[in-house]
């Protein structure tokens, strides 16, 4: 099974410049840097200075900046972190590729595939190390279960069915949720949500070989709170596709948003000789992944608690979606120093700009797709 020991201080400390300081970076970000021994946060990049100053002056961040050429170049940060509205992150990516600066940005990558493919293999090309916020797939739970269906605990793959519900993406929504709207942000239910738990559930069970797909607008127009004004929305609020891998085992999912009560996590893992359920009452929030499973016919699931060996951080207070980016970085850190490839790359995200795409060829289409 898969472990990373603590790094401690025997290596230099990763120095980071934030690029975005919205609710995400002090919410997230910031605390899972504070966290890890093998971080220190030195600049934050706001084009509004005063926001700027008072996050740097919250959190006792050295510098305080409002150009992004100022912070991918200073002497000082060696890591840049893109944490602005995805229509805005390949301009931050192109200036910290530009600066010989690894790079982590915010899935989604970018609006565009063909833009994602150019930054991955222009941060390749220089030497650049990239990662993408594709966090879920190294929380301990997800990790735990898919070394559980690797040693043969449910058998051999027979179905899988993954029920995602969403309270946010409502027909109200507050004016900084704005940019989940228009459909060139690539920033709706099936870009933000779908990518996370489609490569946290394919990284733990592998790829399907084709699917179905049908998308729905429900909510044909958005109201912003603050200012009553009304807006036109034309991407999908349902999403529901349908599977097979390459053994013939089954997919089922489905996505919805805008859900009022009872919203969160079912994913059911069923095999030839046991099953598997990870459930969680939020898809984003403080609460952890329960893991349950059961091996043998008509017995009843039992809760499987995590073992310490998948906890690789220090102790905190960290809610549970928060603590899913903490590994990421607690990965980063590995990869860097060991030369490990365990944190999510921008190959990874093209991987789901395709998945995307396929989607919304079947939903068009009104057939079955055949996966690369």
């Amino acid at each position: 099974m898969t472990s990373i020991a603590p790094l401690g201080n025997t290596s230099k400390k990763i120095r980071v410049g934030l690029v975005g300081v919205g609710t995400w970076a002090e919410y997230g970000h910031i605390p899972s840097f504070k966290l890890l021994p093998e971080y220190e946060i030195v600049a934050v990049m706001s084009r509004d200075q005063e926001k700027a100053d008072a996050v740097a002056a919250r959190h006792g961040i050295k510098y305080a900046l409002n150009s992004l050429q100022a912070l991918v170049e200073h002497p000082e940060v060696d890591f840049v972190v893109v944490l602005t509205p995805a229509p805005q992150h390949e301009a931050g990516i192109r200036a910290a590729i530009a600066a010989g600066k690894d790079v982590y940005c915010e899935w989604p990558l970018t609006p565009s595939k063909e833009t994602s493919r150019e930054l991955m293999e222009l941060a390749d090309k220089a030497g650049v190390r990239h990662i993408v916020g594709l966090q879920r797939r190294l929380a301990p739970g997800y990790r735990y279960v898919r070394d559980l269906v690797r040693d043969g605990y449910i058998g051999e793959l027979r179905s899988v069915r993954l029920h995602i519900s969403v309270e946010y993406f409502q027909k109200e929504r507050t004016a900084k949720l704005y940019y989940t709207i228009p459909p060139e942000n690539f920033s709706s239910l099936l870009s933000i949500y779908g990518g996370h738990f489609f490569d946290a559930m394919f990284t733990m069970l592998g790829h399907p070989n084709s699917i179905n797909a049908l998308t729905v607008n429900q909510f044909k127009e958005v109201t912003l709170i603050e200012t009553g004004e009304v807006l036109k929305h034309v991407t999908a609020d349902q999403i529901v596709m349908s599977g097979t891998f390459d053994n013939d085992a089954v997919l089922s999912v489905h996505f919805e948003a805008g859900k009022r009560n009872n919203y969160g996590v079912q994913l059911d893992i069923t095999g030839s000789k046991g099953d598997l359920k990870i459930t969680n009452t939020t898809s984003f929030g403080d609460a952890f992944n329960r893991i349950e499973g059961a091996q043998g016919d008509g017995q009843p699931m039992v809760e499987m608690p995590i073992p310490e060996m998948y906890n690789w951080l220090p102790p905190s207070d960290l809610g549970g979606s928060v603590q899913e980016l903490t590994n990421l970085y607690a990965a980063f850190a590995r990869d860097r120093n060991d030369g490990t490839k365990l944190a999510p790359t921008f190959a990874d995200a093209l991987v789901m700009h395709e998945l995307m795409e396929s989607i919304e060829l079947s939903n068009s289409t009104g057939q079955r797709v055949t996966l690369k």
